[in-house]
C-alpha cells in the first residue's frame, strides 16, 4: 500500500496537499454545449416561469431536464 492510500484509509491526515486539484475533473459532469430551437410560445412560457422563480433560462432548463431524466430512469428500473 502506498503512503497516499495509507493516509486516505487511516483518515488521520489531510490528503488535499497530495492531490493536484487544478487538473481534477468530475466524471460524467463535463460540460457539452448543444443548441436547441423552441417555438416562440415555449420561450415565452419559459420566460414567465424564469421571472417567477428568479433564475436563468439555462438553469431552469437544466433542472427540468435532469428531473425528467431521473424520473424516467427510476421508472425503468
Amino acid at each position: 500500500m502506498c503512503e497516499f492510500e495509507k493516509k486516505f484509509d487511516d483518515g488521520q491526515e489531510d490528503i488535499l496537499d497530495d492531490l493536484e486539484l487544478s487538473t481534477a475533473r468530475r466524471v460524467n459532469l463535463e460540460q457539452k454545449r448543444i443548441n436547441v430551437d423552441f417555438p416562440a410560445w415555449v420561450v415565452d412560457s419559459l420566460d414567465r416561469e424564469v421571472a417567477r422563480v428568479g433564475v436563468t433560462r439555462q438553469s431552469i432548463i437544466k433542472v427540468w431536464l435532469v428531473e425528467r431524466l431521473q424520473a424516467e430512469a427510476a421508472h425503468k428500473s
